[in-house]
């Protein structure tokens, strides 16, 4: 397991569980559930790890490591379940929200899929959840088209005979924990001292670089952000979704340029400032800081089973009461993030958790999973999805709505996902701090509709967004 993903594997907690999901819905009728059972199963041989499971290496001296479950069972993992008919999206919601909040057995293989029928419409869903240690949202995207189809009509391939692989003994694999903590380091840190000697120049810059981030970062932990969004996370959780299509972050492009993650970002932050309006902790200044999540996954490495993500850190600007400002400060803060992150070697910083021995990394990142961090309040993840249609067992999959973790005291988290023309915000809360989850909802979609309406004066923008 690599050093991120063992991060997320040791921040996993009792009321903190790590794994990402999702909910689909398509047409209808709904298969069998032995034919959905049937189909996973003859897409396993292209995900090997959704038979492995994890195991920890004693005492921590090495990071985890995934070995085969000899006792896999599909049954386990596929499991079926249904609403009233005709089901409604708030039925599914609320179904949906009790299973992502459930954690997943940390003994077993990490994901599970759900079927679920008796939508309106004669439609039906799949829940799914996999463990962040597994997968991050790029590679997770090319999971989808991996378990999913391309064409109505394509090919299945029939369940094979899986035999499992047995795992390393307990003394092969304290030995091996002893010499990764001993050999990689060394390793890593040769070839760090190797790539400096034959570019001098080019490390100083990104030394000079990094120095010029110091004075701003100090003058962002100064500004003040909201004190109910941190603090001690329960077991239950609420999630809900906004829908948009992309239709209408492109109408904000062309009137105000920006990326979508930039106006994705302004929508978010319209639905804090109604939220900390309500709550009545909206002050001038004031700012929400999110952490976005950014893939350094290179095209050669889609589809591999691991993370490769770094992030940067955005303060919402949820004080400013015109909306046109606030796209303006997030577009400056994300041109600045692009630029740093042309002289910063994320990769690099990524592996630097490689320096770290498995027992701290272990007994740090769980502290840091149940400690209120008041530095961040919310984290947002914006993952483009397919543009073409997705199909399971030739119907075909009209929404998907994405589930993000919360842990280390941020109290709430975003996950924006795209399919076809659509656009969704999930949003996962802890039940007790968000009860108001739905004035983030209402604010999220108002103040994207704000910044798409051509007709409204940048006057009225402010007061409506």
């Amino acid at each position: 397991m690599s050093a991120t993903d063992a991060g997320f594997f040791f921040a996993e907690g009792e009321n903190t569980p790590m794994h990402v999901g999702s909910v689909s819905v398509f047409e209808g009728p709904a298969p069998t559930y032995g034919d959905l059972v049937r189909l996973l199963l003859g897409k396993l041989p292209q995900v090997p790890r959704y038979r492995q499971r994890v195991r920890t290496v004693p005492l921590h001296v090495g990071r985890p490591l995934w070995v085969d479950d000899e006792h896999f069972q599909i049954l386990y993992h596929v499991r079926h379940t249904a609403v009233p008919r005709p089901g409604s999206a708030e039925q599914l919601r609320n179904l949906a929200g009790r299973v992502l909040g459930q954690r997943l057995d940390m003994a077993k293989p990490l994901w599970e899929v759900w079927l679920v029928e008796g939508l309106a419409d004669d439609r039906w869903a799949i829940i799914s959840k996999v463990h962040h240690c597994m997968v991050d949202g790029v590679s997770g995207t090319d999971l989808l088209q991996l378990i999913f189809d391309v064409d109505p009509d394509a090919p299945h391939p029939k369940p094979v005979d899986w035999t499992p692989e047995s795992g390393p003994s307990s003394v092969a694999a304290l030995a091996g924990g002893v010499r990764e903590l001993v050999e990689q380091p060394v390793r890593r840190l040769a070839g760090g001292l190797l790539q400096a000697a034959q570019d001098p120049a080019d490390l100083l810059r990104r030394g000079r670089a990094l120095g010029a981030l110091v004075p701003g970062l100090a003058r962002r932990m100064s500004t003040p952000t909201p004190r109910s969004l941190n603090g001690p996370i329960g077991p239950h959780r609420r999630w809900v979704w906004v829908d948009a299509t992309l239709d209408d972050v492109k109408r904000v492009r062309r009137a105000h340029g920006g990326t979508v993650n930039d106006i994705v970002l302004a929508a978010v932050t319209a639905g804090f400032r109604d939220l900390l309006a309500a709550r009545d902790e909206l002050d001038e200044g004031v700012v929400v800081r999110t952490m976005v999540p950014i893939s350094v996954r290179r095209p050669d490495e889609r589809g591999a089973l691991n993370n490769q993500i770094s992030a940067v850190f955005v303060d919402l600007p949820v004080g400013e009461p015109d909306a046109l400002a606030r796209l303006a400060s997030l577009r400056r803060q994300m041109d600045a993030h692009k630029r740093m992150m042309g002289v910063v070697d994320a990769r690099a910083i990524i592996a630097m958790g490689e320096f770290v021995a498995p027992a701290l990394m272990a007994a740090g990142t769980r502290v840091a999973a149940r400690t209120s961090q008041p530095f961040m309040q919310v984290t947002t993840t914006n993952v483009p999805g397919p543009r073409r249609p997705l199909y399971v067992l030739g119907r075909r999959m009209q929404e998907l709505h994405a589930y993000v973790p919360i842990n280390m005291g941020s109290r709430v988290s975003i996950g924006i996902y795209s399919y076809l023309d659509n656009l969704t915000f999930g949003i996962n809360a802890d039940f007790d701090a968000f009860p108001d989850v739905d004035v983030l909802a209402d604010g999220i979609r108002n103040g994207l509709a704000t910044l798409a309406d051509p007709t409204v004066s940048p006057a009225r923008r402010a007061s409506t967004g």
